[in-house]
């Protein structure tokens, strides 16, 4: 009952990077404000820790209280900043992947119907249903949620080695050292997770194919006429 050799070791065909890049096109002006949110998001998670430092050590160890009212201001400006930028993340997420599922789907949709007939006695509809709904929506969101996220974190990492730097050199060589026992596991099991994912589209596409054939009227005909209750209901478990 494990997933299945023959969709789990496979790999992502190469070119496939080069065929999305044309979809993005009209929405580059988004993508890149995206970007640019998700930068100044970032360099605010840095900051405010930095501007706590010296909320600290200048404004409450030194009993100077217009240092702890100036540095209370801006921790609540770049608080309020932040969750106008993050409210823009949002709308300009949202705004790129609803569009792209559109294009995907229109353009999967009349791929399909320019196809001979003799594709249609040889494809499952279920398989087809299924690249228009959930392949489609894995797409988007690996080109919007997943490249904001990525890039969040890798600009975040990058801006807290360069404080930490400045803060520590020796505890910032220590966290590095350190490091590669966190990044292993989590390649190991991101491995993992995208065989899973793999095999799991592959198996609702495979069930969505059979309850298509099943529940039409010439399925539902042939079924009655010459299959058995309990065999289709094997089949349908075992996908299950």
């Amino acid at each position: 009952m494990g997933p299945d050799p023959s969709v789990t070791k496979q790999k992502i065909k190469a070119g496939t990077a080069k065929r999305i890049v044309p979809y993005t096109r009209p929405y580059r002006v988004s993508i890149c404000l995206l970007l640019l949110m998700t930068v100044a998001n970032a360099a605010i998670v840095v900051a405010v820790p930095i501007l706590f430092k010296y909320l600290i050590d200048n404004g409450i160890a030194e009993h100077d209280s217009d240092v702890v009212v100036g540095i209370a201001v801006a921790v609540g400006g770049l608080a309020v900043l932040g969750a106008l930028l993050g409210f823009g993340e949002a709308w300009y997420s949202a705004r790129v992947s609803e569009g792209l599922v559109y294009e995907l789907r229109t353009k999967v949709f009349d791929h399909v119907q320019r196809q001979p007939l003799a594709f249609f006695t040889r494809a499952q509809t279920g398989a087809l249903v299924s690249q228009l709904n959930a392949d489609v929506v894995g797409a988007q969101q690996a080109l919007t949620s997943l490249l904001s996220t990525v890039v969040s974190a890798a600009l975040t990492l990058l801006f807290v080695l360069i404080t930490m730097f400045y803060l520590s050199w020796v505890i910032t060589l220590i966290s590095l050292v350190v490091l590669p026992f966190f990044i292993l596991p989590g390649k190991v099991v991101g491995r993992l997770l995208q065989r899973l994912m793999r095999s799991q589209m592959e198996q609702n596409a495979e069930m969505g194919a059979l309850m298509n054939e099943r529940f039409n009227v010439t399925g539902a005909l042939l079924t009655k006429l010459y299959g058995l209750p309990s065999r289709e209901l094997r089949q349908f478990t075992k996908l299950a």
